[in-house]
């Protein structure tokens, strides 16, 4: 039987926008938790059906009103996560390690259904990654304090609401020459934020629990190789430069000064490791769940508006494929 309300921690992102349609299709009410309601409220209500969305405005340490929104939930699910810090309260100890683990506790307390965290692939390798290392801290607090909960492990996840594919598409059609950190070697496999929707979807209606399960798309890709598919569906050409290390650390140094950072130390560390299936867990293709929308067919979808004359892109109307 399908839990009735679903409380969701990081709604209005990419993921948790797809996430919310995806359940009030389903006859699932959200109650979904924002720290600024009056900038997102809007963007989350226009997800789902009338009536099946509650969105709360509440701070992440405010523990007594989380306390009470989850005594009204069947199941909670934490989408959030932070790929930089910010300040000293926007770290990656107290978003990836404390937060899920207080999450954790009170979802033993009130005896949910089950709790779905969204950590990420390939942390277990990047031992020098802060990031990774909050991410596995806090998978192993949320097993401590609530053994059923089931933790998803996603690679790079992409669509026309992303920061990955967009950004890069962004980079490529302002910049002549772009930068290749390890020679563009390291492997990823893309999913879908459809698919990964379909798989929390799936856990939640199948009742799956107490498992690591690593979500990937059908295809392995190297980095290189996804700027070169991208060039092509944007109509460029571009000079692709492997870029020594201690340059990519200079220029870490120095993006990571910007409020928003292209690029970080620690992410520069993170990309030497490869974002594929360790083997060590399932993946959705084991549970019955293989991804089915291919990188370069879901992004030429969105691509036009990187190719000359954007959005009025004749090459968007003239393509066979969006027919």
């Amino acid at each position: 039987m399908k839990p009735k309300n679903c409380l969701i921690f990081g709604g209005s992102g990419q993921i948790g926008r797809n996430l919310i349609r995806k359940l009030t299709k389903n006859n699932i009410r959200v109650t979904v938790v924002t720290r600024n309601i009056h900038q997102k409220s809007y963007i989350i209500k226009t997800q789902g059906n009338a009536g099946y969305i509650d969105v709360v405005e509440a701070n992440i340490y405010d523990e007594k009103k989380i306390r009470n929104l989850f005594s009204k939930a069947d199941i909670c699910i934490n989408l959030i996560g932070i790929l930089f810090e910010k300040n000293k309260g926007n770290t990656f100890y107290n978003i990836h390690t404390l937060f899920p683990s207080l999450l954790a506790k009170l979802a033993k307390e009130f005896k949910l259904k089950n709790f779905i965290h969204l950590s990420a692939l390939g942390i277990n390798d990047a031992k020098d990654s802060d990031y990774a290392k909050s991410k596995l801290e806090g998978e192993k607090n949320i097993l401590n304090n609530f053994s059923i909960a089931t933790i998803l492990r996603p690679s790079v996840v992409y669509s026309v609401d992303d920061n990955f594919t967009t950004n890069i598409m962004t980079l490529l059609s302002r910049l002549p020459i772009f930068p290749l950190y390890y020679s563009g070697k390291t492997k990823f496999t893309p999913i879908h934020c459809s698919d990964l929707s379909d798989i929390i979807y799936y856990v939640i209606s199948n009742n799956i629990n107490s498992k690591i399960i690593e979500c990937v798309g059908p295809e392995v890709i190297s980095f290189k190789n996804i700027i070169e598919r991208l060039l092509i569906l944007i109509n460029k050409k571009r000079i692709l430069l492997p870029m020594p290390y201690f340059l990519a650390s200079i220029s870490a140094k120095l993006f990571q000064l910007m409020p928003n950072p292209l690029l970080t130390e620690d992410q520069l560390r993170l990309l030497k490791y490869d974002n594929i299936l360790s083997k060590k867990y399932k993946s959705n293709f084991d549970i019955g769940l293989p991804s089915k929308k291919y990188f370069d067919k879901e992004v030429k979808k969105y691509s036009y508006m990187w190719r000359e004359g954007g959005q009025f892109s004749t090459e968007k109307y003239l393509s066979k494929d969006n027919n």
